[in-house]
């Protein structure tokens, strides 16, 4: 029997799963995986070398020496540019054949308990849509930084937030949802971060604002801000943080 290719949709559920799983944890046995490869008729082998395939179009891979599988497809390199510009595309478009395959209304994907009485249409979209993008950055740097907090090594999920670095309020679409454009952050340096009490450069070593300074006599402040001055943050396996909007942060946010 001949081998079927694969199709667009199928490669682009590949991708959204590359995405979203750590490199080091696509295996055949990851419950994820065996649950999509069946969705697609395809085996969990097969599914977690497609994925593999897309580790060679990205860089912070390659910079590490990871080249993933040489023996992709034209239709993996036309995925990955595509959607590499514009995550936003990939995960509503994603969540979009996931509804078709498991038959389900694309609300099922999100939660809208707090959001109780929208009527359908397109407010009830937009809001759908929104929460789709925050779930799939979420779930992104969660699996970029191998859920772990790039600042201080906390792993507690809970108490993880997936941060921009340029602010969420003056991103545009596809800026919200980029992997490049975010920090994996307790929410204490979170909140700090957003205020601009500490920033990053450009080789990721962390710049204290002179501001803590009037907080010297504080112990928690000098243990959890002072001291971090001139400390690398932990670097994530994929999606390196975009210098463009490091600079941005630098500029516009962070307090000088």
């Amino acid at each position: 029997m001949a081998r079927q290719n694969w199709t667009r949709e199928q490669s682009i559920l590949a991708l959204y799963l590359y995405c979203q799983i750590p490199f080091g944890q696509i295996h055949a046995t990851h419950k994820q995986i065996i649950e999509t490869a069946q969705l697609i008729g395809r085996s969990p082998d097969a599914l977690t070398m497609k994925m593999c395939n897309f580790a060679r179009f990205d860089p912070e891979l390659q910079s590490r020496g990871v080249a993933g599988l040489s023996n992709g497809s034209r239709l993996d390199e036309e995925i990955w540019m595509e959607f590499s510009s514009d995550f936003s595309l990939l995960s509503y478009e994603a969540a979009n054949i996931l509804s078709t395959l498991k038959k389900q209304g694309i609300d099922s994907f999100v939660d809208l308990t707090d959001l109780p009485d929208i009527p359908l249409g397109d407010t009830r979209n937009q809001i759908v849509k929104a929460r789709i993008n925050q779930t799939f950055f979420r779930k992104a740097l969660l699996s970029s930084f191998n859920n772990t907090c790039c600042v201080t090594k906390l792993q507690i999920p809970d108490l993880l937030i997936a941060s921009h670095i340029k602010p969420w309020s003056v991103c545009n679409e596809s800026e919200k949802t980029d992997p490049r454009n975010g920090l994996l952050l307790n929410v204490f340096h979170d909140k700090a971060f957003d205020l601009g009490y500490f920033t990053i450069n450009s080789k990721f070593e962390i710049i204290v604002s002179s501001k803590v300074e009037t907080y010297l006599n504080n112990k928690f402040c000098n243990e959890w801000l002072k001291s971090l001055s001139g400390e690398e943050i932990k670097r994530p396996e994929k999606f390196l943080p975009s210098n463009e909007f490091i600079e941005y942060h630098n500029d516009v946010v962070f307090i000088k």
